[in-house]
């Protein structure tokens, strides 16, 4: 590992492109703690004690929106425009084919669709949050003049993000969009390190239960990476074509079916779901009356740490069936492989191969989802039984699986960056 570590920093070209990512990721950090003027840090923090919506995006976009930061929305806005996207190359006819059927040049329009989408999500939802901070008395009452230069600023940031992560991608290594979020999730590593020194040097008491802490968060780790690389494989076979003097096909391979193929999103909708009633009855509560008695209760009940957490389980598995539905069409990859030539052996093409991928991916799905689920539950589970509030990051939820997945991907980039150059040697 060491002498893989020295290797990487004497290829000048690896070594530059490494520079740049960290040097990105400085200006990214840089720019979140650049804070807008006229907001109530104390007031703010309470509005993000009292809702756990607010600390779950604040995750997402590396800590810059309880700071109420010139990037405070983060990649956000991108990320549900290029969702947004994706969905309607699966619904939308002419999007499908641009998408499926016109090589790079097509994904190339799709992606550009996905930036300018951008530009109104960052004002929609700027503008949310600007309504919903004065209503809390985070902000002072606001001129139209002064909301339109914030949600400028706001927007500006967040198309700078992505111009930024654009640039990760293009000279750096790997995908830079995902390389920002992994930066902003890690920022919370310093701070949450001081917690614990603090806490530890005032209370020695703490210390066995840190040790158990991350007793628990090694094994999660480890699965989590199982998980993310576990794969089911099909065979497929290639049927052998002879055109003049040349035989085409006749090679073996196998269809790899990811046991988790829908990633962090379902983590993402089921939480923003369930924090959605909670957040809709915690400010009906503060109207007082019948109707604030009664979303008092009800904020009660949902606040509640088995009936929240029995929510996020139940949503994370619907949502993972339903996003892979929606993603992977056996359809689809049946007539493909039909196309050309390919067969999975003792299954007969068309229809009855679609039956077959769909029958391996619902069970393949199963113990998908209730992985997926059991890890988004973790973090309350862990911190409930050692009274550890730090480093939720990496026991854990949408930022574990984030983490994991973009040190995977970033380590295979690497190895073959390498690779290419010791055979380029030889």
């Amino acid at each position: 590992m060491i002498n893989k570590f020295i290797k990487i920093f004497q290829v000048p070209d690896l070594r530059n492109r490494i520079l740049f990512i960290l040097g990105i990721f400085a200006l990214f950090r840089f720019m979140a703690n650049i804070p807008m003027p006229g907001f109530d840090p104390e007031k703010m923090q309470e509005l993000f004690a009292r809702f756990e919506m607010f600390q779950f995006a604040d995750l997402l976009v590396g800590g810059t929106l309880d700071q109420f930061s010139i990037v405070m929305l983060g990649l956000g806005p991108y990320i549900t425009a290029v969702i947004i996207i994706q969905l309607l190359t699966l619904v939308w006819p002419q999007l499908q084919k641009m998408y499926r059927e016109e090589g790079d040049a097509g994904r190339q329009k799709v992606n550009q669709y996905g930036r300018i989408l951008t530009v109104p999500f960052a004002f929609i939802q700027g503008y949310g949050m600007l309504v919903l901070f004065q209503n809390q008395q985070v902000l002072p009452p606001l001129g139209a003049l002064e909301i339109i230069n914030i949600l400028m600023v706001i927007a500006a940031g967040t198309v700078f993000l992505m111009w930024l992560g654009e640039l990760i991608s293009e000279k750096g290594i790997g995908n830079g969009v995902s390389l920002l979020i992994f930066a902003g999730i890690i920022s919370a590593l310093p701070a949450n390190i001081g917690h614990m020194i603090r806490e530890v040097m005032f209370d020695p008491q703490a210390v066995p239960m840190y040790l158990l802490f991350f007793a628990l968060g090694i094994p999660i780790i480890m699965g989590v990476v199982y998980v993310n690389e576990a794969r089911r494989n099909i065979p497929v076979s290639y049927a052998r074509r002879v055109r003049g003097r040349k035989i085409y096909g006749g090679a073996s391979t196998y269809l790899p079916l990811s046991l988790n193929p829908a990633g962090v999103i379902p983590i993402i909708f089921a939480m923003s779901l369930v924090v959605l009633p909670s957040m809709v009855v915690g400010f009906l509560a503060e109207m007082g009356g019948t109707i604030g008695d009664v979303a008092s209760t009800v904020s009660v009940f949902l606040e509640t740490t088995w009936v929240y957490g029995g929510l996020i389980f139940i949503l994370v598995c619907l949502f993972t069936y339903f996003y892979t539905a929606v993603t992977f069409d056996p359809n689809n990859v049946s007539e493909n492989l039909q196309k050309m030539g390919g067969f999975v052996p003792g299954i007969r093409p068309g229809k009855p191969t679609a039956n077959y991928l769909s029958y391996i991916l619902n069970r393949v799905l199963f113990l998908g989802a209730v992985f997926l689920a059991t890890v988004a539950v973790l973090p309350m589970i862990i911190s409930g039984v050692t009274d550890v509030e730090a480093f939720g990051f990496l026991i854990g939820g949408a930022s574990l699986i984030i983490i994991v997945s973009v040190v995977l991907e970033t380590i295979r980039q690497i190895n073959a960056q390498l690779q290419m150059r010791e055979y380029e040697s030889i």
